[in-house]
């Protein structure tokens, strides 16, 4: 969650999302943030008891972004078109962008490109209000859940960058306490839920299972 995250990680890459004050996905969102606090990540992850399941994928989808915004706008200096030209997690997995809407067919391009794409897209769908309803009573769509899970593996598109290419730079900024802490909660929420299909998470299935290990 944000407040994990230092004063100098005050900078964002895109604007952060907000969820509205006094709504009941504000209310989750605290709930999240108090079980977090106590430490335990997988307990924290689990949809608390009499709550929708969309709901609680929306808020944490909304978080996920906020977090990853957060941490890329903390390395966009290192991540540029010269030391990133095509958008990677290391040398055997490539991403080539495409939305179905504006870029049917999927294109080869550097990771900031890549990225930029991305959170512009994730934030396209959160702002929504069809897809991610933030008013008491507005149902989720029947394509939610499919929505949410395309974001999310996206989403890890940007985890797996950050590790691959550009760890050395989030130590120097001492920053991997944070980025370690919100991917594990990240991959502790896809794997509750079964979010992210296993091959796609390929590229840090080491980091996961190490992360793993420590909490059994």
């Amino acid at each position: 969650m944000s407040f994990l995250f230092s004063s100098r990680s005050s900078k964002t890459f895109k604007p952060k999302k907000n969820i509205p004050e006094g709504s009941h996905q504000y209310e989750l969102l605290k709930h999240a943030e108090a079980t977090l606090g106590s430490g335990n990540l997988r307990q924290a992850v689990m949809l608390p008891e009499g709550e929708d399941l969309n709901e609680w994928i929306a808020v944490n989808t909304v978080d996920f972004f906020n977090q990853i915004n957060m941490l890329y706008g903390t390395i966009t200096e290192f991540c540029t078109e010269a030391s990133c030209p095509v958008m990677s997690a290391g040398p055997r997995y490539e991403y080539h962008w495409a939305d179905g809407t504006n870029i049917k067919k999927p294109v080869k391009c550097s990771a900031p490109k890549y990225i930029d794409y991305l959170m512009t897209w994730v934030q396209d769908q959160l702002d929504d209000e069809t897809l991610f309803p933030s008013k008491i009573g507005v149902p989720f769509p029947k394509n939610f859940m499919s929505v949410a899970k395309t974001i999310l593996k996206r989403l890890f598109r940007v985890y797996a960058h950050i590790y691959y290419q550009h760890f050395d730079a989030v130590m120097q900024l001492q920053e991997e306490a944070h980025l370690n802490t919100s991917f594990k909660h990240f991959i502790f929420f896809v794997q509750e839920f079964n979010l992210i299909d296993r091959r796609e998470l390929a590229p840090l299935q080491e980091l996961i299972e190490k992360l793993g290990s420590k909490d059994r």
